[in-house]
């Protein structure tokens, strides 16, 4: 009994003691557990049960679906964008490193809900996957894909928890701006043929996601060796190997589909960060 109360102690001290108080009670926030079963049952269902369903059946349209659901994800990315935007003109925002503010006062707990509103919008994505296997775009379904839509929940789960502010609210708005653009390009994919003409730029949708990968990843190099900065440097580092990763296997697709092959076209489309 000493062992797993020594276990339910060491439980509470990581997820209760260590984690910041001001988001202890908003929703997924009281433990792993949640967002863990959240994904659990987003790769069951993305990789296995989604595909056994299909299998015999035609693939859903979800046109008006697909509409409103990429409006939504435009308005969200525009929301913590701007609000991103605001916190770094009101903080004096610095390039090497930004404190976390820890405090009640109205002004931090407004900080923190948006880093909070980015893991939302993160959990809200697992979607993307969703849609494509109910449309029998299992193709699309690529390692990537599914490596992107599980890891950056955790990672967002684990900024909020522990460091609700600082530095990572203007790397989220890096990454919401991109997703303005990404959403936008979906939308307009999704209304039919006739809209193809449009979409030249994809191309260039995807060197905008690998300058975001450069960016961050500089922010968070140059934050590894800033001093009096109380940004943890374990999420440095962890933020640094997934841009790594990142710039790798979208690298690797750009050269595939842009460079190797030069009408720019792929069997995998890729719709990610």
């Amino acid at each position: 009994m000493s062992i797993i109360s020594n276990v339910l102690r060491g439980f509470d001290y990581i997820f209760d003691d260590l984690g910041d108080p001001r988001v202890k009670d908003w929703w997924l926030m009281k433990s792993p557990w949640p967002v863990l079963t959240v994904l659990g049952a987003y790769l069951y269902f993305c990789s296995y049960k989604g595909p056994q369903y299909m299998k015999d059946k035609k693939p859903y349209r979800l046109k008006n679906v697909l509409i409103v659901y990429n409006i939504v994800q435009i308005a969200l990315s525009v929301y913590l964008t701007y609000t991103g935007l605001v916190y770094v003109y009101k903080t004096s925002y610095r390039f090497t490193c930004q404190d976390i503010n820890y405090s009640n006062d109205p002004e931090n707990l407004r900080w923190a809900s948006i880093v909070y509103l980015y893991f939302i919008a993160k959990i809200t994505e697992l979607l993307d996957t969703v849609f494509f296997v109910l449309r029998k775009k299992q193709n699309q379904v690529t390692f990537l894909h599914l490596y992107h839509h599980t890891l950056m929940p955790l990672l967002s789960w684990y900024g909020t928890k522990y460091y609700a502010g600082g530095q990572a609210i203007p790397e989220g708005t890096v990454n919401s701006f991109i997703h303005v653009i990404m959403y936008g390009y979906y939308l307009v994919a999704g209304l039919g043929p006739q809209y193809q003409k449009y979409l030249w730029w994809k191309k260039h949708l995807t060197s905008m996601q690998l300058i975001q990968f450069c960016l961050v990843l500089y922010l968070n190099v140059v934050g590894l060796f800033s001093q009096n900065c109380n940004y943890p440097k374990s999420l440095n580092v962890i933020v640094v190997t997934n841009c790594l990763a990142f710039l790798y296997m979208f690298g690797r697709f750009y050269y595939n589909s842009y460079v190797k092959n030069n009408r720019g076209k792929s069997e995998v489309e890729i719709k990610e960060s």
